[in-house]
């Protein structure tokens, strides 16, 4: 057996890693043990691992992917440049999200529901070019710009400004889409036609964050009004996210309803 190696529950003591966190990067080939005794399958570690393995425990308490940390300890120096450039964009972007999300709560105690402006609208027929996407209500915004980002790279001739589709109610698994109206017909993208429908709309004016303040307007308002909503919800989004800021974003959410 090599010199300095270390029992993997001292090891892990070292590290502030658990030992069933230890077995676990064993498990997925992450950060193998230096030595395994065949008889026991007891693992050992050297102290050359240390690095690899603080290094693990950082980044996940950042709550970064496993598969993005074996990039980095895999790659080389530009692998990790990339996996650490993405990771602090994911986690910057994060933080916004989460510091708008503050906002609206600190505006909604202080201000309680605003009266809002709300329209019935009657939504013509519109043709679109469709990306879908599965996620939970959590990873919404993420899938949804993952969707848009695929859908634009694939469709030249887009003829109005980005939407978003969303189920009416938000369930554990859902499906959101992108959509762009236009008159191609790309390879490899779907194409559908928006029906006709009469709308409840509102346009919402700040951080995607607050949308739920919106909703919740637009919503009582069909209640009050007699009306049954109706999916998918259409969010239209008329700024760009990469020249304006936040508090600025100007989106349009029209709630399908049945006809009075």
């Amino acid at each position: 057996m090599p010199d300095e190696l270390f029992p993997i529950g001292r090891f892990a003591r070292l590290c502030r890693l658990s030992v069933k966190q230890l077995r676990h990067y064993d498990d997925l080939g992450l950060l193998r043990p230096a030595h395994v005794d065949p008889g026991s399958g007891y693992r050992y570690y050297t102290r050359d691992q240390t690095r690899a393995a603080l290094t693990i425990g950082l980044l996940r308490t950042l709550d970064v992917p496993l598969a993005a940390i074996a990039d980095l300890l895999a790659g080389d120096e530009q692998t990790r440049q990339r996996v650490l450039s993405g990771e602090r964009d994911r986690i910057d972007a994060q933080l916004r999200r989460q510091h708008a999300a503050l906002r609206g709560v600190e505006r909604l105690m202080r201000e309680g529901l605003e009266r809002r402006d709300i329209s019935l609208s009657h939504e013509p027929a519109l043709r679109v070019a469709v990306q879908r996407g599965s996620c939970t209500p959590e990873d919404i915004g993420r899938t949804y710009g993952d969707c848009v980002t695929r859908l634009l790279a694939a469709v030249d001739d887009v003829q109005g400004p980005p939407m978003g589709l969303y189920p009416l109610d938000l369930t554990p698994a859902l499906e959101v889409a992108a959509a762009v109206p236009t008159q191609a017909s790309p390879p490899g993208v779907d194409i559908e036609t928006l029906p006709a429908t009469p709308a409840a709309v509102i346009v919402h004016i700040g951080p995607f964050e607050e949308l739920s303040l919106t909703y919740n307007a637009v919503l009582a308002w069909i209640h009050e009004h007699g009306h049954t909503p109706q999916g998918p919800v259409r969010e239209t989004y008329l700024s760009d996210p990469a020249t304006t800021e936040s508090e600025r974003f100007i989106t349009r959410v029209a709630v399908p309803v049945t006809a009075m």
